[in-house]
């Protein structure tokens, strides 16, 4: 058997090829590649897939988060609650903007708890920042409680969690914004980069298709001093097809995922859980392991790939050393970051790899 590797973006490919190539040629020869028919198009369904009024796409999953905070006018002096355990990119839609991230621990669920941020809560807070990591869905009728308790402004970060819900409301419509991230690896995948954000306020959606192209609603007619970034035809034209079958492809994930539930049998090894009340697309598939490199290297040598999702947690990374936070600080989050791995799990996934990883697990 050929070596199993963590992801497999080309089985995701060949499982709707035809359409993908079609759609390509047809955005190729239409010789209208920026801000076109199929961005408005991919805008208009992606936003009644999600149950938003709106939707902007956008460059990528990053610009989404820091022009989201940018939309809000949250900046310098101005603090965000956001999980310690989260991807670096959630950290930097704060600071890219001069605010200042106010780190909380995560749960069982790998989530924010939900039971920990008041005590952050200052004359500061501006914001929370929810992180539904991984594809499961947060604790969102506590947060939402908590922002409209204290009236902070509630940014979803949706990259991994394209369609999860909570409580039946879908990630990414609880808060002012949404942002979500095309990369290819996310279970709505782009073929390249890409992003966008949700909302249901005219305003807010208003002032980022302006902010996104320069500043301008017209051809050199500058507003404001803008950014560029833009969700390519190519790219929204892609992202259509993937999303008319995002459905299925997530109950595969699913399928895939309740298998590794049922038969990972090793007591050294802790599986994920999910939260009542949430679903979870599987955006990765996170076990915990204190032997975790060992398990790492042994699964090496068996031919199966493996990912940490994320080795370095945002405040002990040297991009943000600068806040004076130390090992130790947030223990919880600094467990994950030595514990978790990501096994293989892929739309297209054989049933005999399956098998072969589930094996080689349980056998550590």
């Amino acid at each position: 058997m050929e070596k199993i590797m963590p992801n497999r973006l080309d089985r995701g490919f060949y499982q709707y090829q035809e359409e993908f190539e079609k759609k390509a040629i047809e955005v190729l020869r239409s010789g209208w590649y920026i801000m076109g028919k199929e961005l408005e198009a991919f805008e208009r369904e992606f936003a009644t897939y999600i149950g938003s009024k709106y939707c902007v796409g956008l460059a990528s999953g990053l610009d989404a988060l820091w022009i989201a905070f940018r939309a809000l006018k949250i900046s310098k002096g101005d603090e965000v609650i956001v999980q310690g355990n989260t991807y670096i990119a959630s950290v930097m839609g704060i600071t890219l903007n001069g605010a200042t991230p106010v780190f909380v621990e995560p749960d069982e669920y790998f989530n924010i708890d939900a039971d920990k941020i008041e005590e952050k809560i200052t004359s500061k807070t501006k914001a929370i920042l929810v992180v539904h990591l991984y594809g499961q869905a947060s604790n969102m009728s506590k947060i939402r409680a908590l922002c409209d308790k204290y009236d902070l402004k509630l940014v979803e970060d949706c990259a991994q969690s394209h369609g999860a819900s909570f409580d039946g409301k879908t990630t990414g419509t609880f808060g002012d914004i949404g942002c979500f991230s095309f990369y290819p690896s996310k279970n709505l995948g782009a073929f390249g980069d890409g992003g966008a954000i949700v909302t249901d306020n005219e305003e807010i959606a208003e002032f980022i298709r302006i902010f996104r192209n320069y500043g301008s609603e017209k051809r050199y007619h500058n507003k404001i001093v803008g950014a560029n970034s833009r969700l390519d035809e190519i790219q929204a034209g892609l992202l259509r097809v993937r999303l008319g079958h995002l459905n299925e492809m997530t109950d595969e994930k699913n399928k895939l995922s309740l298998r590794y539930l049922e038969e990972l049998s090793n007591d050294k090894i802790v599986l994920p859980k999910i939260r009542k009340g949430a679903t979870h697309i599987w955006h990765q598939f996170v076990i915990r392991c204190p032997y975790r490199d060992e398990l790492m290297k042994y699964l090496d040598e068996q031919g199966i790939g493996t990912i940490i999702h994320y080795p370095i947690p945002p405040h002990l990374s040297e991009a943000y050393s600068y806040l004076g936070m130390n090992k130790g600080d947030l223990p919880i989050t600094e467990e994950y970051a030595d514990t978790v791995l990501s096994i293989p799990l892929y739309n297209g996934m054989k049933k005999e790899e399956q098998d072969y990883v589930i094996s080689r697990i349980n056998a550590f």
